[in-house]
């Protein structure tokens, strides 16, 4: 069986959850505390973050490129298109959540307000939650401009892309940070990734000293 070290509101280690299971990869989860640098988790990732991913008899880290190979060497079922361009436009907003979002949001709101008190680094600081709470506006107006022209972000067919974003925002919604009632239409889109069999085991995520939002776990929020 496939090991995932992992902590739970990581939108990077659930990305990689989503994708294994989606494509009905068993693995054993493993929470790793990172921050606290031991020298055995040093050495399976040398830049000290989550997720690594041991499978296949190799160990591997970096979110990307592990689900890189997991699509690869587990194509179906399919989460990257055939087309070139359309697979570019999937890399472009896995990008965009990973880089863009992560960078003016995730980075603003859920590490401020959990990971800061997790890792005994002090309090929120406010004028990031302030920045976070604003940037989270216009992610939100881009999505409903990507959705009024496709069935999914990146087009007709769920991708990638779509987990990278349910992975950002199920860490945000966890604490209860993301307005839905800003938008319809994304709202709509996370209820059917929500209700994806893939998405279990991230509604069943507990973080003890962090008791998620009420309507977290509930497909009709």
């Amino acid at each position: 069986m496939a090991r995932l070290f992992h902590v739970p509101l990581s939108p990077f280690c659930r990305k990689v959850r989503l994708s294994l299971a989606e494509k009905k990869i068993d693995v054993e989860l493993v929470e790793e505390r990172y921050w606290e640098e031991d020298p055995e988790f040093m050495r399976r990732n040398p830049a000290g973050k989550v997720p690594v991913l041991k499978i296949d008899g190799v160990i591997m880290a970096e979110s990307a490129a592990i689900c890189e190979y997991i699509e690869e060497t587990r194509p179906d079922p399919s989460l990257m298109p055939k087309d070139a361009i359309a697979r570019a436009e999937v890399r472009r907003l896995v990008g965009w959540f990973d880089d863009k979002f992560h960078h003016e949001v995730t980075s603003k709101l859920l590490y401020e307000r959990v990971n800061k008190k997790m890792m005994k680094l002090g309090y929120p600081d406010s004028k990031n939650v302030k920045a976070g709470s604003k940037a989270i506006k216009y992610h939100l107006d881009y999505m409903t401009w990507l959705l009024d022209h496709r069935r999914w972000l990146a087009g007709d067919s769920m991708t990638l892309a779509d987990f990278a974003a349910a992975a950002h925002l199920s860490a945000l919604d966890y604490n209860s940070d993301v307005d839905w009632n800003r938008s319809e239409v994304v709202k709509d889109w996370y209820a059917k990734i929500k209700s994806r069999p893939a998405f279990r085991n991230i509604l069943a995520d507990q973080v003890p000293g962090f008791p998620p939002a009420k309507h977290y776990n509930d497909l009709d929020f």
